[in-house]
């Protein structure tokens, strides 16, 4: 393609990426992209350094979105800093998980230590320098956001640069599932065997998501064993520990539990303002106001990406209205959506049941719908919201959560919290109602309280 075609290509991209997004969004994140190469479906950009990877984090699906609306349905986007793609070629070359499949901020030097993360830390930095001689398998479980992806990524990228060719099988359970079904409909299923038993480090994400999937849970099993006899490192995460999977066969739970389980619990105060502090020196934020990372990480207490994703609110809310980002700006932006605490210092948390009432009397959906064995469009997408609201703020457990709409089961709520996550950052107008949602639901909320107290 020439490249004046190629430009006039970018140019469509971007128009319908204005159009997803919007002006504002657009102006401030995605007009500063520059069209790096565009090679038949694969079309590369360049972002500022300082906002490259939020871009890749807020803007990635819809990036792709809108490039095979342009291009095609076989379009693929990446999102790179100026001066990374002879480092990125160098690196694909290996024979290795290509790097494009990793994320560049989840790494060692990138990790924040902290007293609840500090064993799988060491844990998974024992592995990447030493795999297949000590931990194996290493288990590391803990709730959603508090880290356990980021050390998965941490180890495969410590192997990619240092590993002298090591053979790295980088995968989540559900691609996993995914890829053995079609391999079985028809596919080469010898050529996915020796994909993932061939591999010397063989990291897997999300494992819970094996439950209840007999074939792959067997398929998965005699990969497991095939690998260990190989002298292969396999690496694990988990939403819990193995002996809470009640819905995987007890062989495939007895080697999760045969090397080291090292759980991580949810962030302390001074990990989540390190936390803070790390991101904003990697994106090269500029924050006067020492005061605002502590008010934002007293306020987000549990998941270390809603908590980045409130520093990347306020500075965004500062930027779009030229204000400076001082401890008001962000107290302005974070109320209702995490509120402060009551005066008795207790949380001010509403409950499962309150939010579900809220989100069904946004939608217009009753409760007996939202609990209901529905799959309509009107009544999914408003449970999956009030699921994924009940997670954030009402500090119940996930299988709670799910008990709540119909005796839905753990693994169903997890489901529905990641497809909000996914649509509401690809998509502003569905962050904006959510937003809504729990702008109401808290201001409901406090107010009842106070009545009561």
């Amino acid at each position: 393609m020439t490249n004046a075609s190629a430009e006039n290509t970018w140019k469509q991209i971007s128009e319908e990426l204005r159009s997803a997004v919007g002006t504002s969004l657009f102006d401030v994140w995605l007009a500063p992209l520059k069209l790096a190469s565009l090679d038949g479906n694969q079309l590369l950009l360049e972002a500022p350094a300082a906002s490259r990877s939020w871009v890749n984090d807020r803007f990635g699906e819809v990036l792709k979105a809108s490039a095979r609306t342009v291009i095609g349905d076989d379009a693929e986007v990446q999102v790179s800093a100026a001066g990374e793609r002879s480092q990125t070629t160098a690196t694909e070359q290996r024979d290795s998980t290509p790097s494009s499949d990793l994320n560049p901020k989840y790494c060692f030097e990138q990790f924040v230590i902290g007293n609840g993360n500090r064993l799988a830390h060491g844990a998974a930095l024992a592995v990447a320098e030493n795999p297949g001689t000590a931990y194996n398998p290493l288990f590391i479980c803990g709730p959603p956001g508090v880290g356990k992806t980021h050390l998965l990524h941490s180890i495969a990228d410590y192997a990619t640069r240092h590993g002298n060719s090591l053979r790295v099988q980088l995968t989540g359970a559900e691609s996993f599932a995914n890829e053995f079904i079609s391999a079985l409909r028809g596919g080469d299923i010898n050529a996915f065997k020796a994909r993932h038993r061939e591999a010397d480090l063989v990291l897997v994400d999300d494992v819970q998501f094996l439950m209840a999937k007999a074939k792959t849970e067997e398929e998965f099993f005699h990969t497991f064993n095939a690998l260990r006899e190989s002298g292969a490192q396999i690496v694990l995460t988990c939403d819990r520990p193995p002996s809470d999977l009640d819905r995987l066969e007890e062989r495939l739970r007895d080697r999760f539990d045969s090397g080291l389980v090292a759980n991580i619990s949810a962030p302390d105060l001074a990990t989540r303002v390190a936390v803070l502090k790390a991101r904003a020196k990697l994106d090269q934020l500029v924050i006067d106001d020492h005061g605002v990372l502590e008010l934002i990480a007293t306020r987000v207490e549990r998941n270390l990406r809603a908590l980045e994703g409130a520093l990347i609110r306020v500075v965004a809310y500062g930027s779009l209205s030229g204000r400076a980002i001082t401890e008001a700006l962000a107290e302005e932006v974070l109320d209702g959506l995490f509120p402060q605490k009551r005066h008795d210092g207790r949380p001010n948390k509403p409950s499962v049941e309150e939010i579900r009432d809220a989100v069904g009397k946004h939608y217009e959906v009753s409760v007996t719908e939202l609990c209901s064995s529905s799959r309509a469009a009107t009544i999914l997408w408003p449970r999956q919201v009030a699921m994924y609201l009940a997670r954030e703020h009402s500090g119940e457990s996930l299988t709670k959560i799910a008990g709540a709409f119909g005796g839905r089961n753990h693994t169903t709520a997890l489901n529905a919290c990641k497809k909000v996550e996914q649509t509401i950052a690809a998509i502003p107008e569905k962050q904006s109602d959510v937003d809504q949602i729990t702008g109401l639901l808290f201001k409901t909320n406090n107010e009842t309280r106070i009545d009561r107290s």
